[in-house]
């Protein structure tokens, strides 16, 4: 199956049949990348529900959502929406405040959209596992990373001719893990707990479950290196790369087939090594590869008004929704941001606060 297919984007209003929806949260992220990605998606906002009336009320004005709301209770009672899009934040005890409201969103019949983190704890996990299952509505956690084009492409090289089985892998974030002694407070671990379902979601993209682990961290900077065994057999680091430069290239990606890699730097550029011999050492006068062994270099160009360099698009933002609106309209089942995925995230979470530094641990 190719993970990455070009498809030809419609606008919400070209849709002959649009499902109803309404939206939890009015805030910053979601005004910027969730609300606008609708654009692109048969999606019709039927309410918007914050804390904040009046910012709920703008909210609807600008986005064509019928009406405003401060409970949500409410909103999902008087509407009765198929899909539900949670955008919220987390309790003053670290727990995750979209957990909830997608459980309630589950009694109430709808599928759900949320924003990670799926959750704080596997337990909390697997409440949602067991109520969507209850319900026969489906949960997706939008983790745009791996719908990146860039992304998606590393996984379609993976087993490929050319590429070969997958032998290691290199993740590397920007990121730090609290001290030991913090590791147990939520709050203090909210900052790790938002972003480690980015590079998480990302290995386990490309190299399935997790089978082993271990790591070291650095006090001063809270910079962690892991190294980790795959259930198919390949072998991986993730680099939580605390302490970097602000003006450096944020993350980057490598995979390492059979003779052959390709790194993803920054999300949108990827650079695929094609299987090559190296020349023959201390005789060789030119470094110009055959081209049919040439290396291969994706990027967007910036200069047209294009869907792909914007991005909603190569960030993951509209793919991630459509993968769902896809599945409802469809009567199938969403394979990518399911709670199966967030429950491997989630053990990964949950191993950086239970282990100590250098202990090797089953996942």
């Amino acid at each position: 199956m190719s993970h990455h297919v070009q498809r030809e984007i419609r606008y919400n209003f070209e849709f002959d049949h649009r499902i109803k929806a309404c939206f939890i949260g009015a805030g910053g992220h979601a005004y910027r990348n969730v609300y606008p990605a609708l654009r692109y998606a048969p999606v019709e906002l039927a309410g918007i529900c914050d804390l904040d009336l009046g910012r709920a009320e703008k909210f609807a004005r600008l986005f064509g959502a019928g009406k405003a709301y401060t409970d949500h209770r409410e909103m999902l009672e008087r509407e009765r929406p198929e899909l539900v899009f949670i955008v919220t934040a987390y309790h003053p005890d670290g727990r995750v405040q979209a957990t909830d409201l997608a459980l309630d969103a589950l009694a109430a019949g709808a599928h759900v959209w949320m924003e990670k983190p799926t959750a704080a704890s596997l337990e909390d996990t697997e409440r949602l596992r067991a109520a969507s299952a209850a319900a026969g509505r489906m949960v997706m956690t939008g983790l745009k990373k791996t719908f990146f084009p860039t992304v998606e492409k590393l996984k379609d090289l993976i087993g490929s001719p050319g590429f070969g089985r997958l032998t290691s892998i290199n993740v590397r974030y920007p990121q730090s893990l609290p001290s030991r002694e913090d590791r147990a407070d939520l709050v203090k671990m909210q900052s790790f707990l938002d972003h480690i379902y980015h590079p998480g979601s990302i290995l386990n993209f490309l190299g399935g479950e997790i089978e082993r682990a271990s790591y070291e961290w650095e006090p001063l900077t809270g910079a962690t290196v892991t190294t980790l065994r795959f259930r198919c057999g390949a072998i991986g680091t993730l680099h939580l790369a605390a302490g970097q430069s602000g003006g450096s290239i944020f993350e980057r990606v490598e995979i390492i087939g059979e003779g052959a890699n390709a790194i993803v730097e920054n999300g949108s550029r990827l650079t695929y090594f094609r299987k090559a011999d190296l020349p023959v050492y201390g005789r060789a006068a030119s470094f110009i590869q055959p081209d049919e062994n040439a290396a291969l270099l994706y990027e967007p160009e910036h200069s047209l008004g294009q869907l792909y360099n914007n991005n909603l698009f190569y960030l993951g933002y509209v793919p991630e929704i459509l993968h769902l609106t896809d599945a409802i309209l469809a009567g199938t089942q969403i394979t990518r941001g399911t709670l199966e995925i967030a429950r491997e995230i989630m053990k990964l979470f949950e191993f950086y606060r239970r282990t100590d530094a250098g202990v090797t641990t089953n996942l």
